[in-house]
């Protein structure tokens, strides 16, 4: 038997090393923390101890039952603990029911002090370290549950797996292609589920009604740093003037954190004769748009600030305030990673957002990810960028040439076994989205 030890910085990253090492035949049988990340033991060619079974997969199916029976156990343990140390009344993840009957059946008394702040330092260290090795165990039974239920799927539906590493391929999250599969899961036919999904993929995206610029009124372009703010919003002045002359827009900056982005701001406004309005921090924007509301269209730049700073907070309750009536668009850049984009909607959300503008569709390698987020969070897209030239790459959008875009720009190769059974592990912790 050999057994060896991995070391890596989460459970995710340590099952990888496992599995490209010794294989998917390796058995975990041990795991614990230790600086900088966690410690597992795996060992090749280990037999459990346990009667034969016609079932596929046993094996693994002990090895989950005995990792369940460690869980369990961990979770008496604790509840023992917390009763003799801190005099609790109830248990650590005791069942609700069992409480509630326990707190009938016993005499009112004062209510009893958090159990964390009851137990000494060395106790805290020790439940530390146990509620960290229960999130070791969830996160083994959750690899080792996506890794069958891909297999599983592979033999029993080849053509919604062959769907599956498609829809990856362009970038879509496991969440969305679950959604999305399960509309056409009834079709036999390969090339009709096909179409089929990737028809229900752009009737999903949501794109304005009416053009904002058309509409009027105060529209802010928000976003982080990046994303492309100030470039968009010298293509929607451009178009604007083009089309109806410079009398009736006005351009307002926001942007005095960045060096330069007023400056820019200005060029723009000579450029094409349209004034422009400078707010400094501490000055109120309602003051600074009082001068322009006879234009039909003003255009505010904002400043891309982190999510942590709270110059972004006062900024974005301007933004919101009643007194302004301004239409927000997130900015996303096409070329963002998930997480980035999912961190920019969180940030800037709380101005309320009427909708997104997806620049850099020229230089993305991917659209899944960015449209993904758009029809998650329910934001029509109001414009798409292709290029750099001002007023020329700033298009309308329509959501079936997105989709052909997307599909255009997906990977040769199919993502790896291991990338689709770890899909298949974050899906236990995510409920169904219904799309459409």
């Amino acid at each position: 038997m050999q057994v060896k030890r991995f070391f890596a910085a989460d459970m995710r990253q340590a099952m990888k090393l496992v599995r490209d090492e010794l294989g998917a035949d390796a058995s975990i049988i041990a795991n614990r923390r230790v600086a900088g990340g966690v410690e597992l033991t795996a060992a090749l060619d280990y037999q459990i101890p346990a009667a034969p079974s016609r079932q596929p997969n046993a094996e693994l199916e002990s090895e989950l039952r005995k990792t369940q029976a460690r869980i369990t156990s961990a979770q008496t343990e604790l509840s023992t603990r917390a009763k003799a140390d801190a005099g609790k009344d109830g248990q650590l993840f005791a069942a609700p029911a069992k409480a509630a009957a326990e707190r009938s059946s016993a005499p009112a008394r004062p209510a009893p002090k958090p159990a964390a702040a009851a137990l000494p330092a060395g106790d805290q260290q020790m439940l530390a370290a146990m509620r960290f090795e229960l999130h070791g165990l969830r996160e083994l039974i959750e690899v080792q549950l996506g890794s069958i239920a891909w297999g599983q799927l592979q033999t029993r539906k080849p053509q919604q797996a062959s769907l599956w590493r498609r829809l990856q391929r362009m970038g879509i999250s496991a969440e969305l292609a679950r959604a999305l599969l399960e509309k056409v899961a009834t079709i036999t036919e390969p090339r009709q589920a096909w179409r089929m999904l990737l028809a229900h993929l752009a009737h999903a995206i949501a794109t304005v009604p009416t053009e904002p610029l058309e509409e009027g009124g105060v529209i802010a372009l928000v976003g982080p740093a990046g994303m492309g703010k100030t470039t968009t919003l010298a293509k929607l002045a451009a178009r604007y003037v083009l089309k109806y002359g410079a009398q009736n827009i006005a351009l307002v900056s926001m942007d005095s954190y960045r060096i330069g982005a007023q400056e820019q701001l200005k060029t723009l406004g000579r450029i094409l004769n349209v004034s422009v309005t400078q707010v400094d921090p501490g000055q109120s924007l309602t003051q600074a748009l009082a001068p322009l509301a006879r234009r039909k269209v003003v255009l505010i730049d904002t400043a891309g600030l982190p999510g942590s700073d709270p110059a972004l907070r006062m900024q974005l309750e301007t933004l919101a305030g009643r007194g302004i009536k301004a239409k927000n668009y997130l900015v996303l850049a096409a070329t963002s990673q998930s997480q980035v984009l999912k961190a920019a909607y969180h940030s800037y959300k709380h101005c309320g957002l009427a909708g997104c503008i997806l620049t850099k569709l020229d230089e993305a390698t991917s659209l899944g990810e960015v449209l993904g987020l758009a029809i998650s969070q329910r934001l029509p897209v109001a414009y798409v960028a292709d290029g750099p030239r001002i007023p020329d790459d700033l298009q309308l959008p329509r959501s079936h040439q997105l989709v052909s875009r997307a599909v255009s720009l997906q990977v040769a190769e199919d993502p790896s076994e291991e990338a689709m059974a770890d899909m298949f592990a974050g899906l236990y912790q995510q409920p169904s989205r219904r799309v459409g």
